[in-house]
């Protein structure tokens, strides 16, 4: 790898990760980060702001001023080109702002702007360079992908379990599987997602808050839904069956939560993206299986599904991160975006 490519990832993974803190905040917009570059240092960054405006590209020019024109900025998605009543088109103020390169890490699959925002900077004389980091900006940017390539949000199933796979004692007590540190870290998943869910087992048997509990990000509870063919109570969404979440307006990201029943009805639907295996070193024995029939017609066919793409321990835990193997969508890569701690 020559020095200008390892600049260029070394940038671009700083973009990445300010697209990634954005998660959770900026639907309908996609979360997007950008930097301004100029002389091997960072003159100006951004991050799509809470509620999808400005865009990242608006907030580091606005930084940068007159510093942007023959700098090099990086940008986790294709500038949107596309006129809105909420702001300038992004190419647009790249174009003004007069770069000498500008670096991209994903092209736009929004049929608004795919490819129209690179031929307008190119256009413009300005060079531009795409797939740089894409597969970590697809991951960062997974939930508003989802919805927009496949109509629906993108599922993260979190599983909290013994070593020999127990969510519970037999008699349903579990509190506390895991430590202090790994519910730490399920809280920062939980402010990452626009929705989180439980079964109506869980619900009835623990009461759950399923709030964020960590200081400073309390104002990012999820919108709570729960999996029944009965009523919620108030302030929860019942949920039928797994196939309508793509009927949820203004959703991109789900949590799925608990327990056994939903995680299975999700897995069985085929309808998960993402698996957090959160594993405590203790052995329950006779107690309550993190999941129940997931629609396997032989063992054939559980092979090959998933791909770990991150591996930490968290105090005396173990967080493993896996990924839905498919044919389309996100596909792994050594990255390690969108765990919540910094790569250990």
């Amino acid at each position: 790898m020559t020095a200008g490519a390892r600049d260029d990832a070394r940038w671009m993974a700083a973009a990445v990760a300010l697209a990634d803190g954005a998660r959770g905040l900026t639907t309908p917009n996609p979360n997007v980060g950008c930097l301004v570059v100029r002389d091997g240092a960072v003159i100006a960054r951004g991050a799509t702001a809470a509620g999808g405006r400005p865009h990242a590209e608006a907030i580091a020019l606005a930084s940068a001023g007159d510093a942007a024109a023959g700098a090099t900025v990086y940008v986790t998605l294709e500038p949107c080109a596309h006129v809105s009543d909420r702001g300038p088109a992004c190419a647009t103020l790249l174009r003004d702002a007069a770069p000498a390169r500008v670096v991209v890490a994903l092209a736009d699959p929004d049929p608004r702007t795919a490819g129209r925002g690179i031929a307008l900077l190119r256009d413009a004389g300005i060079a531009v360079d795409v797939g740089i980091a894409a597969d970590d900006a697809r991951r960062a940017m997974a939930p508003w992908l989802m919805r927009l390539e496949h109509g629906r949000p993108f599922v993260t199933l979190k599983l909290a379990m013994s070593l020999d796979g127990c969510i519970a004692l037999a008699d349903g007590s579990s509190r506390w599987i895991t430590g202090t540190r790994a519910r730490m870290h399920g809280h920062l998943e939980r402010a990452r997602h626009d929705a989180i869910l439980v079964g109506r087992g869980t619900l009835d048997a623990d009461a759950p808050r399923l709030d964020v509990r960590i200081e400073g990000l309390e104002n990012r509870s999820p919108h709570r839904l729960v999996l029944t063919s009965g009523a919620a109570p108030d302030r929860w969404q019942a949920l039928a069956s797994p196939e309508v979440i793509a009927d949820l307006a203004g959703i991109e990201s789900i949590l799925v939560e608990g327990g056994a029943g939903a995680a299975s009805a999700f897995l069985a639907a085929d309808l998960v993206d993402r698996l957090l295996i959160y594993r405590a070193p203790i052995l329950i024995g006779d107690g309550l299986r993190a999941l129940g029939a997931i629609g396997l017609a032989d063992l054939a066919s559980a092979h090959r599904r998933w791909v770990c793409v991150d591996h930490r321990e968290l105090g005396s835990d173990t967080l493993d991160v896996y990924e839905r193997a498919r044919s389309e969508g996100c596909t792994a890569s050594s990255g390690k975006v969108g765990t919540g701690f910094p790569p250990g």
